[in-house]
């Protein structure tokens, strides 16, 4: 009963899994995290929303799948191999995908544009922090997954992990939960 959301994943999200697989990308999102951000996605009705790491899609289409017909999702990734497999099999009007550094996408951007934030990256998440919370509008709410130890982490990662949650837990523009829930997530609403 639980732990078993991929029986009900979205249309591609098998085939992109299966590419995942053959291309040895280790760093893809969970179908736990992904049946989360379907449910986030279906909240924020004509929503605007940007993931920062596309990775395969994974976690993409899983906001799609959430998404209602008005709703927008830029996702950006600095890797052309893993963001083609996206590409290839999400192709919607609802989603732009953008090929280039995810901070360098967040200081383009407008202050309280975006009605959600999937940071599955460096950028957004570890680097440029309080420019991409500076995204959202009131209510907005900021996701991050592999907050719990993984076993592709670099060595003395926690360390970035546990300032990165002390940095948010501080913040009084932010109403913070962190979730046991797949690879250990955090949420943040914006108050």
């Amino acid at each position: 009963m639980f732990g078993d959301n991929d029986r009900a994943a979205p249309t591609a999200w098998r085939a992109i899994q299966a590419r995942t697989a053959a291309l040895g990308f280790d760093m893809p999102s969970e179908a736990d995290t992904g049946a989360l951000l379907r449910l986030l996605a279906a909240s924020k009705p004509g929503g605007r929303f940007l993931e920062l790491g596309t990775g395969t899609g994974l976690a993409t289409a899983w906001l799609l799948s959430g998404m209602d017909v008005s709703a927008r999702l830029t996702s950006v990734d600095v890797d052309p191999i893993v963001q083609g497999v996206a590409r290839e099999h999400l192709w919607d009007e609802r989603v732009r995908f953008v090929l280039g550094d995810g901070l360098d996408y967040v200081r383009s951007q407008q202050a309280s544009s975006f009605d959600m934030i999937f940071a599955d990256a460096w950028p957004g998440k570890y680097e440029g922090l309080d420019e991409t919370l500076a995204l959202l509008k009131q209510g907005g709410l900021y996701v991050i997954d592999d907050m719990s130890p993984q076993p592709n982490w670099p060595e003395g990662h926690q360390a970035n992990v546990d300032g990165l949650v002390a940095r948010l837990e501080v913040r009084a523009d932010l109403i913070v939960t962190r979730v046991a829930w797949a690879s250990g997530l955090v949420l943040a609403a914006v108050r």
